[in-house]
């Protein structure tokens, strides 16, 4: 078996149970380590080791967002929907133009607000738009 590099993120949370729920509908999997203020998933697909951690005062509203790039649109409605079975999706996107790329996606906010986008990438786009609804750049 290979062992492929994974990217790592470690990230503050206010309340550990509400992100395992949220997270485990989000990346249809469980945590590998739970603790009374600590979660560690580890994914393959995409490559993520993402770590939360139960401080309330280190959560901030200038993070930006993180995303999931899938391969196919049929892929990206197939995560619409098993997300939406337990999320709430917060927008939906069709052939938008975000950071110089023209995208079909949607958005799911985590219980800290934290903003991630599900999206399938179509083209490249020359320019960034004037106007977005949501902060993608």
């Amino acid at each position: 078996m290979e062992n492929l590099n994974k990217f790592h993120i470690g990230m503050h949370v206010s309340d550990i149970q509400k992100t395992v729920a949220f997270y485990q509908h989000l990346f249809g999997s469980e945590p590998i380590k739970q603790k009374s203020d600590y979660a560690k998933f580890e994914l393959d697909n995409p490559g993520l080791v993402i770590s939360f951690i139960e401080s309330p005062g280190k959560v901030g509203s200038q993070f930006g967002h993180l995303g999931i790039r899938v391969n196919s649109q049929e892929e990206l409605e197939a995560k619409k929907k098993e997300v939406s079975n337990y999320l709430q999706i917060a927008l939906e996107e069709e052939a938008t133009n975000c950071c110089y790329a023209i995208q079909n996606k949607f958005w799911v906010n985590d219980p800290d607000g934290y903003e991630w986008e599900v999206y399938h990438f179509l083209k490249d786009a020359e320019n960034k738009p004037a106007y977005s609804a949501v902060n993608c750049c």
